[in-house]
C-alpha cells in the first residue's frame, strides 16, 4: 500500500505544474505581470497627486499613507496569489469541477487552493515592496525588532483575512451558483479604500472593520503602533488575533458543502 503524499508536497507539485504552465507562454506572463504593476501604479498616482494638494489626511502624512497602502497591497496580493481559486469558485461549480473534487481523497479547501495559483500577482507585489521602501525613506520611524515583527504580523494577518473573505465569496456560490458582485466591495474594494487608514472613513466604518470584517486589526491599529501614534504595544499582536476570522469563514464553507447539490456539467 502506497503512503499518502503530504499536503505540503502535493501543493508543491501543484505549484510546479502552474509554473510550468506559465512558462509555456513566457511573453504573455511577462506582459500580465507588467499590467498588474501598472494597474496598481495608477492608484499610487492618485495618492501622489492628492498629497500634492493636501499635506496630510486625518493626521497621516504622505509617507505614512504610502506605508499603509503598500502593506495592504502586499496582503491582498499574497492572498489573491494563493487563494484565487476561491475568487473564481463560481466557475468551478458551474462547470461541474467541484463534483470531481468531492470524490477525490483530499480536502476540498486544499483542492480549491491548489487549483489556481496566480503568480502574475508578482507585479502588484513588486510595486507594493517599492512603495514600502520609499514610504520608509520618507517617514520618520525608529525601527526596532518589535516594529519589524509588527509588519510581519500584518502581512500574515492580512493574507489570512483576505483569504477568509475569498472563502466567504466561494461559500455563497453553493447557494447562488454564480458569484455575487457585491462581494467585490470586501475584496477589491477593501484593497482600494485600504490605501488610507480606516479611521478616515468615520467611527462607524472603523467599528465595522474592527468587530465584523477585521480589516482594522490588520491595518489601522498596528499601523498606529508602527508610526508611534499609539503607545499600546499589544496593537502589534492584533493581526494575529484577526486570523481567528478564518474560523467562521471555514464553518460557512463546510455549511455550504453539506448543502451542495450537483449542478451537472
Amino acid at each position: 500500500m502506497k503512503r499518502k503524499v503530504g499536503y505540503f508536497k502535493l501543493y508543491k507539485k501543484y505549484f510546479q505544474i502552474h509554473v510550468q504552465s506559465l512558462m509555456q507562454y513566457k511573453l504573455s506572463f511577462l506582459f500580465t505581470v507588467i499590467g498588474q504593476f501598472l494597474v496598481s501604479f495608477n492608484v499610487f498616482l492618485g495618492v501622489y497627486f492628492m498629497f500634492r494638494r493636501f499635506h496630510q489626511v486625518d493626521g497621516f502624512t504622505y509617507g505614512e499613507v504610502l506605508l499603509c497602502f503598500s502593506i495592504t497591497l502586499m496582503e491582498f496580493s499574497l492572498a489573491e496569489a494563493v487563494a484565487r481559486g476561491f475568487d473564481s469558485f463560481s466557475t468551478i461549480i458551474s462547470n461541474g469541477e467541484f463534483d470531481r473534487m468531492m470524490v477525490r481523497p483530499r480536502n476540498e479547501i486544499f483542492q480549491v487552493l491548489a487549483s489556481r495559483i496566480e503568480l502574475t500577482r508578482i507585479g502588484r507585489l513588486v510595486q507594493a515592496v517599492i512603495m514600502f521602501i520609499y514610504g520608509i525613506s520618507v517617514s520618520d520611524i525608529s525601527w526596532s525588532w518589535d516594529k519589524v515583527l509588527t509588519v510581519f504580523f500584518m502581512l500574515i494577518g492580512g493574507t489570512v483575512v483576505f483569504t477568509g473573505v475569498f472563502i466567504i465569496y466561494a461559500s455563497i456560490c453553493f447557494f447562488t451558483i454564480e458569484g455575487l458582485e457585491f462581494m467585490n466591495v470586501l475584496t477589491d474594494g477593501a484593497r482600494e479604500y485600504g490605501k488610507y487608514p480606516v479611521s478616515i472613513y468615520g467611527k462607524r466604518v472603523l467599528q465595522l472593520c474592527t468587530f465584523v470584517i477585521p480589516y482594522a486589526l490588520i491595518q489601522y491599529y498596528p499601523l498606529c503602533y508602527l508610526l508611534e501614534k499609539s503607545s499600546k504595544n499589544w496593537y502589534m499582536l492584533l493581526p494575529l488575533l484577526a486570523c481567528i476570522f478564518i474560523i467562521p469563514c471555514i464553518c460557512l464553507w463546510k455549511f455550504g458543502v453539506r448543502h451542495y447539490k450537483s449542478v451537472g456539467s
